[in-house]
């Protein structure tokens, strides 16, 4: 008896001193293990599986966490909504990630809630009904981009008088308040960037309320090569205007670099296509790869000038891959202007062909930049930092939760 007694006094004295949840909710829409978001997912669930009680998601490719108490709603019903419009389809199944995580949380087995922007509301009403910290997670900037916008627009009016049927499909979309709910009932929102923090800012959210939360690469997997016998720039990521890919391309066109070459890597959207049917000379549309780590060592600069991004995984690999990048400061914090990149306003051509010149003409300082880049991502942006990023964020939450605790 006094051996269980002396236990229960150790068990509950440490468990008062730990500042990390026992047993988190985690619930994503995306799938675990694989890219973007699912790598994310994958990459934090490998960092709190000891403290994971259930993460719900639309499917695990990840080997490694079969054993782990993952919860897939791959066959949920919502599914059977695939055949609408992707932009319905997908928020459908946001909302009914949502339901299903609020049930969950509301069992009464949790002391955290993790969930991503767009997809939380009702857990996160049920985790401020249960006093329960929750963490949400932005993964590009506030929804209204820093910008001033009205209660209710005239296109969301409009959405509201439409006819039954096309009003039926507007409630499965993801409002606009309903997002700017969750960023109210969220404890701690995670911001992938200053850029991105700035927008909170803008919109009155104190930046108490906001942790910087950086991403991270495989720098194993992603590593420098030998200097391309030629000039070649590469571009990585989707090729949509938001991405400056039609100023990347003007900016090229303008400079008619002797022996060089511009490498378009990613999925080819409709938007873009116009542009892509009369390049010049030494542009190669390469289209998307799941080997992109073979294409970075083979190019001496990576361009990247985006006008909105959460946090470019882009950014990191070309870093990873000691390439000296051009890119703006919307595409986040990996590159330092005049450190390891030139940083240029978005759709700005002059200011891009400008940078791109630079570094074609300045081997030396295109070489130093890539080292500081390689540099910068192993003492900074691994995996390993990103998951200690993860559990500083839950001990902030749950701190602070304590301590304005009676």
């Amino acid at each position: 008896m006094a051996f269980f007694a002396l236990w229960h006094l150790w068990h509950s004295l440490v468990v008062s001193t730990d500042p990390l949840p026992r047993s988190i909710l985690y619930a994503t829409s995306a799938r675990i293990g694989g890219y973007g978001l699912d790598a994310v997912a994958y990459e934090t669930l490998v960092g709190i599986r000891d403290r994971l009680g259930v993460a719900l998601a639309y499917g695990n490719r990840a080997g490694d966490l079969r054993r782990s108490p993952i919860r897939s709603l791959a066959w949920h019903p919502v599914r059977l909504l695939s055949n609408l419009e992707s932009r319905y389809y997908y928020d459908a199944k946001k909302k009914a990630l949502d339901r299903v995580a609020s049930r969950f949380l509301r069992t009464g087995r949790f002391d955290l809630f993790h969930g991503w922007s767009g997809e939380a509301l009702h857990t996160l009403r049920a985790a401020r009904r249960l006093g329960v910290p929750s963490v949400l997670e932005i993964p590009t900037w506030h929804r209204h981009k820093g910008n001033q916008v009205p209660l209710k627009t005239e296109r969301e009016l409009e959405m509201e008088r439409a006819p039954i049927p096309q009003r039926w499909l507007y409630r499965l979309l993801v409002s606009r308040q309903q997002s700017l709910e969750e960023y109210d009932l969220a404890d701690l929102i995670l911001v992938l960037s200053e850029r991105a923090a700035e927008t909170f800012h803008a919109a009155g959210i104190a930046d108490a309320k906001l942790f910087r939360m950086s991403r991270g690469v495989d720098t194993d997997r992603f590593r420098p090569g030998s200097p391309p016998p030629i000039f070649r720039a590469v571009f990585v990521g989707a090729l949509i205007r938001r991405k400056g890919v039609h100023v990347l391309l003007e900016a090229w066109k303008r400079l008619r670099l002797a022996d060089a070459e511009l490498w378009l890597v990613g999925h080819v959207h409709p938007e873009i296509k116009p542009l892509l049917e009369r390049l010049p000379s030494g542009v190669r549309v390469i289209g998307f790869t799941r080997e992109v780590e073979k294409i970075y060592p083979q190019c001496s600069v990576h361009v990247f000038p985006s006008e909105c991004e959460g946090s470019a995984k882009s950014t990191y690999e070309a870093a990873a891959c000691g390439l000296a990048q051009v890119t703006t400061r919307e595409a986040g914090d990996v590159v330092v202007n005049g450190l390891n990149g030139i940083l240029v306003p978005p759709n700005n051509v002059d200011a891009l062909a400008a940078a791109i010149e630079t570094l074609y003409r300045d081997p030396v300082t295109r070489e130093a930049m890539g080292r500081a880049g390689r540099e910068r991502v192993v003492a900074e942006f691994t995996w390993d930092h990103f998951r200690r990023r993860v559990l500083d964020a839950y001990r902030t939450v749950m701190q602070r939760r304590a301590a304005s605790s009676p």
